[in-house]
C-alpha cells in the first residue's frame, strides 16, 4: 500500500514538472468575491481572465446586479446577494460605488438623497459582521473632466464641461489661495453665466460624494475594512477632484498605506486589490523595480492625472501588496514603462503616432530584450501615448522573438490604469502556465495596440470627415458595419506579427460605443 502511494507522489510530481498538472494542484483553490464597479471588461471580463490563469476562483454578484451600458446596477439586490446569498470566499473586493450609487456613471449622475446614501454607508458599516473575511473596498472621487461627451455626465455637461471645469480650477485655486485679480473676476463671470440649476446640481452631487469618502475613510480608521481605496477618476492638477483629494489627503495623513490609500486612476482599481487580496493570502511582498525609458521618464505627468509618475507608480505597487526595489537583477518583476521622451502625453490617435521608431524607442527596446534574454519577468506598461499604444516603439519591440516573453503587456485608457494593470498581471504572471500568460498578452495587445492606436484612429478619422463624431459615444445601427471594418484591421495587424499571428479572437463593442471593446480569445 505505501508503495503504490509512493509510486502516485512521484508520478504526480513528475507531471507537474513536465506542465500537465497545475502546480498548485494540491494548493486550497484561493476564493474571492468581487464586486466591480460596473461589465465594462476592464472591470469583469479581463480581470476574472487574469485570476482565474492562476487558479484563483472569482466569484461575482448575479450579472442583472451589475451596472451596464443601458442601466445603473442595482445596489440593494448586490446587498441581499453579499449579505444573504454569497458563498464562502477567503476574501472580499467591493466597489462601494455599486453599493451606494449603482456602479460609476451612477455615482456622477445620481439624484440619491443624503438621507439614503447614510442608510447604505450604515449597511457598509455593519457588513463585516455578516461577512467576517477580510474585506478590501475602493471608492472613486467623482472625476472632474475638461469635457465629455455621451451618457456618462448628466446631459448638461457636453454643453457646459469646459465651463464648469475651468470654474472647478479656480475653486481648487481659490482654496489655495493663489487666485490672482484677473482669476477672480473670471471665477465671479462663471458664478453669473453658468446655468445656476445645472451648477448646482453638479456642485451638490460632488459635495456628497466628498461627504461619503470621508465617512468611508472614518470606517478604515476603525478596521470596518482590512484596506480602503479611494481613486481619482480623469482629473488635472488644478480641479475639483484635485482639491477635493488633497482636502481627504489632510484628513488622512496619519493613516498607513497598508491600510488606507489615494490613488491615481480608478479602473484599475479592482484588479489591483484583487491582486493584492492574492499576495496577502498567500504571505507574499514581492518585489517590483520600475525601469523608464529614455527622456522625461519618472517626471511625466501624464495626461487626465495630477500626478507625475514618480509619485503615482511607487503608490500603485504599495496598492498591489508589493514593494519597490532599486535592483533590476533581485526584483521579482521589473515594471518597465514606455513614456513620450519630450514627457508631453498626447492620445494615441494623434497624427505623429507613426510605425516608425525613434532613436529612445530602438534604445528601450533593446534594453528590454537584454532583461528578457536574462530571464527576468518584465511587465511592460506603454503610457507613451494615452489610450493606447506607441506605434513606433511596439512595432520594433515585436519584431523581437522576446516580445512573447513579457510577463504582460497594457497600454489602455490613462497612464496610471495601464500602470495598474500592468503591475497585476505583471505580478501574477510567474504563477500562470505559459498558455494563460501568452493568450493574456495577446489579448491586450490586440485591444491597446491593434485596436486603440490603429482601428479606432481610422474609424475616428472617418466619423469626423462627416461630421458624425456623435457616433463615437453611440454606434446605433452602424454598429454592426464598423464591427466588421475593425475586426478586419485587428486581423491584418494581428497577421504581421509573430506574436499574434496565430491568434483566433472575437471582438465587441459592449458598450456600443468606440472607446473601448471586448476581445475574446479563442484558447
Amino acid at each position: 500500500m505505501l508503495k503504490k502511494l509512493h509510486c502516485k507522489y512521484i508520478l504526480a510530481l513528475a507531471l507537474c514538472a513536465a506542465g500537465l498538472l497545475p502546480a498548485t494542484a494540491s494548493a486550497k483553490k484561493l476564493t474571492l468575491l468581487y464586486v466591480p464597479l460596473d461589465n465594462r471588461p476592464v472591470c469583469v471580463d479581463y480581470v476574472k481572465e487574469t485570476m482565474e490563469a492562476t487558479d484563483c476562483k472569482i466569484i461575482l454578484p448575479p450579472e442583472k446586479f451589475i451596472a451596464a451600458n443601458d442601466r445603473n446596477g442595482n445596489p440593494e439586490g448586490i446587498w441581499e446577494w453579499l449579505e444573504t446569498k454569497a458563498p464562502k470566499a477567503d476574501a472580499a473586493v467591493i466597489s462601494t460605488d455599486s453599493l451606494l450609487y449603482g456602479g460609476l456613471v451612477a455615482s456622477r449622475t445620481h439624484h440619491i438623497t443624503k438621507e439614503q446614501l447614510d442608510r447604505r454607508l450604515q449597511r457598509l458599516y455593519e457588513l463585516k459582521a455578516s461577512l467576517p473575511i477580510k474585506l478590501y473596498a475602493f471608492s472613486t472621487v467623482m472625476r472632474t473632466p475638461r469635457a465629455s461627451q455621451g451618457r456618462v455626465e448628466p446631459p448638461y455637461y457636453a454643453k457646459i464641461g469646459p465651463s464648469i471645469f475651468a470654474y472647478s480650477q479656480l475653486l481648487d485655486k481659490q482654496e489655495q489661495n493663489k487666485l490672482t485679480p484677473a482669476e477672480r473676476l473670471k471665477k465671479q463671470a462663471l458664478e453669473c453665466n453658468l446655468p445656476q440649476a445645472e451648477l448646482a446640481d453638479w456642485l451638490t452631487r460632488r459635495e456628497k460624494n466628498l461627504q461619503v469618502n470621508q465617512e468611508l475613510t472614518h470606517m478604515a480608521r476603525s478596521g470596518k475594512f482590512h484596506y480602503l481605496a479611494i481613486g481619482k477618476d480623469d482629473n488635472a492638477p488644478l480641479s475639483s477632484t484635485h482639491m477635493e483629494a488633497r482636502q481627504l489627503h489632510l484628513a488622512t495623513f496619519d493613516m498607513a498605506p497598508q491600510s488606507f490609500q489615494i490613488l491615481d486612476g480608478v479602473d484599475q482599481l479592482g484588479l489591483l486589490l484583487l491582486v493584492r487580496a492574492y499576495n496577502e493570502a498567500l504571505a507574499k511582498q514581492p518585489t517590483i523595480f520600475s525601469l523608464y525609458s529614455p527622456g522625461a521618464g519618472a517626471a511625466t505627468l501624464p495626461q487626465y492625472s495630477d500626478a507625475r509618475l514618480q509619485d503615482s507608480v511607487p503608490q500603485q505597487i504599495i496598492a498591489a501588496g508589493a514593494v519597490q526595489t532599486n535592483s533590476a537583477q533581485t526584483a521579482d518583476l521589473i515594471l518597465a514603462l514606455n513614456t513620450p521622451q519630450d514627457g508631453i502625453v498626447k492620445d494615441s490617435t494623434a497624427d505623429d503616432n507613426q510605425f516608425f521608431a525613434s532613436i529612445a524607442n530602438k534604445n528601450f527596446s533593446q534594453t528590454l530584450e537584454q532583461h528578457l534574454a536574462y530571464g527576468r519577468q518584465v511587465s511592460l506598461a506603454d503610457i507613451s501615448y494615452s489610450n493606447g499604444a506607441d506605434n513606433g516603439f511596439m512595432n520594433i519591440l515585436a519584431r523581437s522573438q522576446y516580445i512573447s516573453k513579457l510577463a504582460a503587456y497594457n497600454g489602455w485608457n490613462t497612464a496610471d490604469n495601464a500602470v495598474g494593470y500592468a503591475i497585476a498581471q505583471g505580478l501574477l504572471a510567474s504563477s500562470m502556465n505559459e498558455n494563460e500568460r501568452k493568450l493574456l498578452l495577446r489579448q491586450r495587445l490586440i485591444d491597446d495596440w491593434y485596436y486603440q492606436s490603429n482601428a479606432r484612429r481610422k474609424i475616428s478619422s472617418e466619423l469626423e470627415k462627416h461630421n458624425r463624431e456623435d457616433m463615437k459615444y453611440d454606434l446605433g445601427t452602424a454598429a454592426k458595419p464598423i464591427l466588421q471594418y475593425i475586426t478586419h484591421e485587428c486581423e491584418s495587424l494581428a497577421a504581421q506579427y509573430d506574436i499574434t499571428k496565430s491568434s483566433q479572437f472575437k471582438l465587441s463593442f459592449p458598450w456600443s460605443r468606440l472607446f473601448e471593446i471586448d476581445v475574446k480569445m479563442k484558447k
